[in-house]
């Protein structure tokens, strides 16, 4: 027998529980499956188990530089099983309030087990046998994972994804990490402050490729000189099995590097392929991603995507955004876009990476006049006075409109900082508004001012 509800949400991620809450407030009868966990990639294996893994590090690292701070240390060692212990019960914790607030939610169904479309109108849950549900609307929140890539030898061997390795709970002798992105180098750092060897392998001439390579090359230096071995132009790679390790050409003619444990992190796939889509008629672009419209409708009017699934960002900030301009369009009559929205994000290495607009080399390539500021670290009082004087910040802008274009700020506070500049971008004033504002001494925002204040014509 078929049950019948207004709205079914695929996926309990950073979209989909709150816009069942939405939903039912108004009204709706909503069901929500989820295959696996609650709380999505986020709660579960993404920001929080991962962001909790940096503080111990991170406390790990600065006990280390007692003596740089006139306070006397001994030998500082850190204890795997309890920092495991830790971010299990912060993330624990925060899926199970998520739980909670689901499975109490007046006029919301749980269903446990996997959704595939029978028709547009209609899923079941759990393959033959399984519940069959039908609605009006159907939201789509499934999330993504790890790339697996088709490299000579890696089936030989047991390697980690950035799931499985959350589950370690003693530290590896040489980690060897396959990709230079952010989930790779937040690894890389971690994991070389809990006390292991790390390499990272990257296919490409440099990691944190998207960004400028003046960051890029700050990014390693940071890693470089904590000890993390990066080798690039892997474009050849090749493991075999050697006793309980491995070893990793990185290319032709390359010495091989011996390691305990390998980390997959090349990449993230969307979970499309096994939705059922081609019965429900949505269709998908050639990485798998759902397409959606500006609104994130799908090709099938009654049907949206969000989240990572629909390819127009891999952020639990980007997801949680997707749900409110699906609940403002729908209930609110507010018709929010996704191209309202200024591209942000943080690479979480210490000290951290807050990114917001384009790149300089996105600002060149556009052909745009542009002014453009920075300042490096050393030059802020208050990284001088923590000791943490890694990084610059950098800012460029628009020469004819005085439009803030993009902004990296590489140092300490960087994640928060980079606010400062969203928000004067999200509303659209010139950069005047921010470099004529009084700000806080001391602190990292308070030379933001005055980096607007020192801009030159970008060459």
């Amino acid at each position: 027998m078929t049950q019948r509800f207004d709205a079914i949400v695929v996926g309990a991620g950073q979209a989909g529980p709150p816009l069942a809450g939405r939903l039912t407030a108004a009204g709706q009868r909503v069901a929500v499956i989820e295959r696996k966990l609650i709380g999505g990639t986020c709660v579960n294996t993404g920001c929080i188990p991962t962001k909790t893994l940096v503080a111990s590090a991170h406390a790990a690292h600065l006990a280390r530089r007692g003596a740089d701070y006139g306070v006397a240390t001994g030998p500082v060692g850190v204890d795997m099983a309890k920092v495991k212990a830790r971010k299990d019960d912060i993330m624990l914790a925060d899926r199970h309030g998520v739980e909670s607030w689901l499975e109490g939610m007046d006029g919301c169904t749980v269903f446990r087990g996997h959704a595939r479309f029978e028709d547009p109108h209609t899923l079941r849950v759990g393959g033959p046998g399984g519940d069959v549900l039908s609605a009006d609307r159907i939201f789509l929140n499934v999330g993504g994972r790890a790339v697996v890539p088709d490299i000579p030898g890696l089936s030989d061997v047991e390697f980690l994804t950035n799931v499985s390795i959350l589950e370690l709970d003693t530290l590896p002798s040489h980690l060897v990490i396959l990709g230079g992105g952010y989930i790779a180098l937040e690894f890389a750092q971690m994991y070389r402050r809990f006390g292991a060897r790390v390499t990272v392998v990257e296919r490409g001439p440099r990691p944190a490729s998207r960004e400028d390579e003046d960051v890029s090359a700050a990014v390693r230096d940071i890693l470089e000189a904590e000890g993390v071995d990066v080798v690039v132009d892997a474009d050849d790679v090749r493991i075999s099995k050697r006793g309980n390790g491995f070893d990793l050409t990185p290319r032709a003619g390359a010495a091989p590097i011996a390691g305990s444990h390998l980390l997959v992190a090349v990449g993230r796939r969307p979970n499309t392929d096994d939705l059922g889509l081609d019965a429900a008629g949505v269709r998908t672009d050639a990485n798998g991603c759902i397409e959606v419209d500006d609104q994130l409708r799908t090709n099938v009017e009654h049907i949206w995507a969000m989240g990572d699934c629909n390819g127009k960002g891999a952020f639990t900030h980007t997801s949680y955004n997707d749900f409110e301009i699906v609940a403002a369009n729908l209930l609110d009559d507010d018709p929010r876009r996704v191209s309202d929205r200024i591209t942000t994000y943080a690479l979480y290495i210490d000290p951290p990476l807050g990114r917001a607009g384009m790149t300089v080399e996105q600002v060149r390539a556009s052909g745009r006049r542009a002014l453009v500021g920075k300042r490096p670290m050393t030059r802020v009082g208050r990284a001088v006075e923590k000791g943490e004087t890694q990084g610059f910040m950098k800012i460029v802008v628009d020469a004819d409109t005085d439009e803030i274009l993009g902004a990296a700020i590489l140092g300490v506070g960087g994640d928060e900082a980079i606010h400062a500049i969203l928000d004067v971008m999200s509303a659209k004033a010139p950069y005047t508004t921010l470099s004529r504002t009084m700000h806080i001494h001391p602190t990292v925002s308070e030379l933001i001012p005055t980096m607007l204040q020192e801009m030159s014509p970008l060459s």
